[in-house]
């Protein structure tokens, strides 16, 4: 039996269904999705993977700064459960990174280290095509079937958010689209670390007040990133319009 609340899923997939609108924002999407589904665990964060036009890899999104770090430490040793799920087109669950050593070799050890004890992730899969992969960290966090079958499903809909509003023919995606929402990922850690800085807050607190502006003013959040970036002197007032 599923251990995951139905009020709190019931919560999330209305959520997605009031993001998934005209001109709404990828990385925005992806954001809320992680923390929606690390909400779903009571000891769990999340992180999420896209494939660049290479097919490589590279950090989209993360519930907190624990689930980031995790997500860029399988890219920098190249091992980890994220990277399985990729490259096998099928869900790692229930690792207890104690034991994972020899498997992960890199990853492992850091993880254990930041105090996860628990590790799954799950391909994001488009037909036969893998263009992702989303991992969930956990203290003690062990899922059934029923769950690990929940999860996919997210992982699912991440999928569909990031097909909204493309054209897709014959299953084929368009890489274009995925590489300007990864560009505008890369602009938003800059401008996180910008507003941390400036702010003496943490990345995840500078997040929320980037994202809290951009709703607030109806703008996309890559472009309030990327105005915050390139001009430093016109950095906005973020706790106001």
């Amino acid at each position: 039996m599923t251990t995951v609340s139905p009020e709190r899923l019931a919560t999330l997939f209305v959520d997605v269904a009031d993001t998934l609108v005209d001109e709404f924002d990828v990385v925005e999407f992806l954001q809320m999705l992680t923390r929606r589904v690390a909400g779903l665990f009571d000891t769990g964060e999340v992180g999420l993977m896209l494939a660049d036009h290479r097919d490589r890899l590279t950090f989209m999104a993360a519930s907190d700064e624990s689930a980031r770090l995790m997500e860029l430490f399988q890219l920098q040793y190249g091992d980890g459960p994220c990277l399985d799920a990729f490259r096998t087109a099928r869900p790692v669950t229930n690792v207890n990174l104690a034991a994972a050593t020899e498997k992960w070799p890199g990853f492992a050890p850091r993880a254990a280290l930041a105090g996860f004890e628990s590790v799954h992730a799950f391909p994001l899969r488009l037909r036969k095509q893998v263009i992702g992969a989303m991992g969930v960290f956990g203290s003690s966090t062990e899922l059934d079937d029923a769950d690990a079958q929940i999860v996919q499903s997210l992982a699912d809909v991440a999928v569909i958010g990031l097909l909204q509003e493309r054209a897709i023919r014959r299953g084929e995606v368009l890489t274009g689209q995925l590489q300007g929402a990864l560009n505008s990922r890369v602009v938003i850690e800059q401008a996180k670390g910008i507003v941390a800085q400036a702010r003496a807050v943490s990345p995840d607190e500078a997040f929320t007040l980037i994202r809290d502006f951009a709703r607030r003013n109806n703008r996309r959040l890559g472009e309030v990133a990327g105005t915050i970036v390139t001009s430093l002197p016109a950095l906005p007032d973020l706790g106001g319009r």
